[in-house]
């Protein structure tokens, strides 16, 4: 059996794990503590981040990366996003000419605020640049396991890997489109989970679905905006790894971002709902990253700078509700009323 190595045994990696066993490939599951790799090998089940869904016999946990990563021409990062650029240089001197490097994590390095691709370049050989791709979109790690329909989308710097990520993964239920917008995705991917954490504010205040609809809709009008600004295409943004993952995010028990902002909403302090929820939530570094780009690139992102407010200036969930509704008039799409269609 080819195989396939995935670093990092959380909810992500562990789905992807089951994902790619199941078509057959060998996996090498890396997890950083010993005494996690035995649980999976000895249970057949990560009971301690996935309970529920069944690991395949050809998935094998292990914690020495030389084991995981020898012979194998793809490594897929599923680490969280503040330990990629550690990872990746750990990985340097196993990784092969020919290996794919495929970044699974949806964040921004908070010291940088690059992507994330742009952090793994930044550790990699030049030879290897070319081989790094991106899987990203609506994609709950507990429906996957499960082996629910879901359709994500592959994007990388030439189309040849991104097919060759896409092959890797599809299946009658794991849909792979591609994408040839990186930054796009990548933004897409980091950025909903900012709008999450509102929308869980939104919730916890007890509002309702109206206001959910209104920051959704809202949340992807300025992550456009700033990924525009930054490189990518606004048509990434009304897809999979934009509208399709934002709404996945906002609206599902399954996202720790949601769950965190209900908590926020709910009057809970920051340290307190981190405590409370014992896994990483992306939202909270992504947030500081996101209000540091958006003054870098003087881009308008209300929603962002809200749940900036909220996190770390200590602010009333509602005040920020009483300053998004009280700015002043707009028109919705201002780029349609400067440079397209214009009144009748």
């Amino acid at each position: 059996m080819e195989k396939v190595a995935v670093l990092g045994a959380g909810s992500w990696g562990t789905a992807l794990a089951i994902t790619l066993a199941k078509k057959g490939f060998k996996v090498m599951l890396w997890a950083r503590k010993s005494e996690d790799a035995e649980m999976i090998n000895q249970n057949k089940e990560n009971l301690k981040y996935l309970k529920g869904c069944p690991i395949p016999h050809n998935v094998l946990a292990t914690s020495h990366l030389e084991e995981a990563l020898k012979g194998t021409k793809a490594i897929v990062l599923s680490v969280p996003s503040h330990a990629v650029r550690e990872t990746v240089r750990k990985c340097r001197e196993y990784i092969e000419n020919e290996t794919v490097l495929i970044n699974t994590a949806k964040g921004l390095e908070l010291d940088t605020l690059k992507r994330l691709t742009e952090v793994m370049k930044e550790e990699l050989p030049d030879y290897l640049e070319e081989r790094i791709a991106v899987l990203s979109g609506p994609s709950h790690a507990e429906e996957v396991g499960l082996g629910m329909p879901t359709t994500v989308v592959a994007s990388a710097y030439n189309n040849e890997v991104a097919e060759y990520v896409q092959d890797l993964f599809i299946s009658s239920k794991f849909r792979v489109y591609t994408n040839p917008d990186v930054i796009g995705v990548e933004l897409g991917g980091a950025l909903k989970n900012v709008i999450a954490l509102a929308t869980g504010i939104s919730d916890g205040l007890g509002f309702g679905d109206n206001t959910r609809a209104a920051l959704m809709t809202r949340g992807i009008a300025e992550i456009s905006r700033l990924g525009v600004r930054m490189g990518a295409s606004s048509l990434t943004f009304a897809g999979l790894a934009g509208i399709g993952d934002l709404i996945v995010t906002c609206t599902s028990m399954h996202s720790r971002n949601r769950r965190a902002g209900i908590q926020l909403g709910q009057g809970k302090k920051l340290d307190e709902v981190l405590e409370n929820m014992g896994m990483i939530v992306e939202g909270v570094k992504t947030t500081q990253a996101a209000y540091e780009l958006s003054r870098r690139y003087e881009v308008e992102m209300p929603i962002t700078e809200q749940v900036y407010g909220v996190l770390f200036k200590g602010q009333d969930p509602k005040k920020g509700v009483n300053q998004l509704m009280g700015r002043v008039k707009r028109k919705e799409v201002e780029e349609v009323v400067l440079y397209g269609q214009k009144w009748q």
